[in-house]
């Protein structure tokens, strides 16, 4: 198994396991050497909690990413979650093309942007703007439904067929690039499922798994944190994106059961699980 060093760029909510705080353990887990560079710094997430607390950090970027240079330091993947202005959408991109980037790194942008067919608090047209172009730089886009409707300008549905979620993917890979792969989450085409779908131009693959009525924050940032490390382990995009899901359901399974536990997802307690499945040779994975 080799070892890589990924840069993962998002926010720090210091209680409520989501974004830095679920996928710093979850890459560290997977057996790379994860480095951070926090876009603010939040008291709790925003999802139930009053009276948070929030420094944004943007001007502090530059300055982090100039003594980066000056020591030469280097990257071989660059993971992005959630990005709270266009101003730092802008300065991934300068990131990503700056000598921080090996010539073989992974780009994988999760798009965070909105759910249940409208913006976050604080998103608006002028940042999905930048995010359209912040994609275009992406191997891999990890986009829920709603986002991907933004991306691509399409209606956003709650009723869907698998000919909708085709011309979604369509549209995103006609932004991206027909090279690049769409991993789309939450699409699931029977009641009571949902699932995670991995489309090229010219395959398209669906794992779908039970759904569960629990909806807490930061669910997408276990998948997102769980599928790069996988990836970054030399295991396919498809096997990568089952190992996510299984170890996503696995946790919220584990929280379900505890209304002391609102707040997020009990993902440390199914860590082993997931680091069973990722610590090992990419032949070895089809027979766990």
């Amino acid at each position: 198994m080799s070892y890589k060093r990924i840069l993962t760029i998002q926010d720090i909510s210091c209680v409520g396991q989501c974004s830095l705080t679920v996928a710093l353990p979850i890459l560290s887990a997977s057996g790379n050497e994860t480095c951070i560079l926090p876009s603010a710094v939040l008291s709790t997430h925003t999802g139930g909690f009053k009276g948070y607390t929030f420094r944004d950090l943007t001007d502090d970027i530059p300055a982090i990413v100039k003594h980066w240079l000056s020591e030469r330091i280097n990257f071989d993947a660059f993971y992005t979650g959630y990005l709270g202005t266009a101003r730092q959408v802008e300065l991934v991109m300068d990131i990503i093309n700056s000598p921080l980037r090996l010539p073989d790194a992974h780009i994988i942008i999760d798009p965070a942007m909105g759910d249940n067919g409208v913006f976050y608090k604080g998103m608006d047209d002028n940042f999905l703007q930048s995010m359209r172009r912040l994609v275009c730089m992406a191997d891999i886009i990890i986009p829920n439904i709603t986002e991907a409707c933004m991306l691509t300008g399409i209606g956003y549905r709650m009723d869907y067929d698998e000919d909708y979620i085709r011309r979604i993917v369509d549209g995103l890979l006609t932004i991206i690039g027909n090279n690049k792969t769409v991993v789309l989450t939450g699409v699931g085409f029977r009641s009571g499922e949902t699932g995670v779908g991995v489309y090229t131009s010219g395959s398209s693959y669906h794992y779908p798994h039970v759904k569960l009525e629990k909806n807490v924050s930061g669910t997408g940032d276990i998948f997102a944190s769980a599928f790069t490390g996988a990836l970054l382990n030399g295991i396919s995009t498809q096997e990568s994106a089952k190992i996510a899901a299984d170890f996503t359901l696995a946790a919220i399974k584990e929280t379900i059961q505890n209304p002391v536990h609102w707040y997020g997802v009990k993902f440390e307690t199914v860590l082993g699980e997931y680091i069973q499945k990722v610590c090992v040779s990419p032949q070895d994975v089809a027979k766990i």
